[in-house]
């Protein structure tokens, strides 16, 4: 699986994908080069195999651009907070807010238990990053069960929920990558198709 803590890795050969719900979703191989931008303008024009971009805010010119060269494009976005500068911000009933992440304004963990209400939001975002030609999504913040939430949030309430947003991406035919949730790997590496691990030499 691709995981790294960079932006590049070194080079390899991809086949682009199909998307169907039949197990036809990009599985990256070890080695595949990819590329990390989630705001600024993005620089298309670097050799790499994935560029792992904003589903909101990437416009389509560069969406379109970065296929049109042959890459393919994991689309992020946030499934564990709520950030009060999204279009679908109102989609999210008070209830799963709770608190505030630390040096991120506007943003509030979600009560990931609560499925019944948040699965609804999380599925138009997955349907979202279909209708924008995403090969692959990144859900972020998928680990509040080690942070301060507001919410009694254990292992196993995270797992289930990682595990819901793992099946319902390949629903979708969308590549799926976990984000962080170094203590989960065992338990899910059989269900995401790769990995990001963010400031791993921060944090050794």
């Amino acid at each position: 699986s691709l995981a790294g803590c960079g932006t590049e890795i070194s080079q390899a050969t991809i086949t682009y994908p199909t998307h169907s719900a039949t197990g036809d979703w990009w599985q990256p191989a070890p080695g595949t080069t990819w590329q990390w931008e989630l705001s600024g303008p993005i620089d298309t024009w670097r050799d790499v195999a994935m560029y792992d971009v904003a589903l909101f805010d990437t416009p389509d010119a560069v969406m379109d651009r970065l296929h049109r060269d042959g890459r393919l494009v994991v689309c992020y976005f946030s499934a564990g907070s709520w950030e009060d500068w999204r279009p679908d911000r109102g989609a999210f009933p008070t209830v799963l807010k709770g608190e505030a992440l630390a040096a991120w304004p506007g943003e509030r963990w979600l009560d990931v238990r609560r499925l019944d209400l948040l699965g609804p939001v999380m599925e138009a975002r997955l349907d979202r990053a279909v209708a924008r030609g995403c090969d692959g999504v990144e859900p972020d913040n998928v680990d509040g069960y080690q942070n301060d939430t507001g919410f009694p949030l254990t292992a196993a309430d995270q797992r289930r929920y990682n595990t819901w947003l793992a099946e319902r991406a390949h629903e979708r035919g969308l590549s799926v990558g976990l984000k962080n949730d170094l203590g989960q790997v065992p338990a899910l590496v059989g269900l995401f198709d790769w990995a990001l691990n963010e400031q791993c030499f921060e944090y050794d």
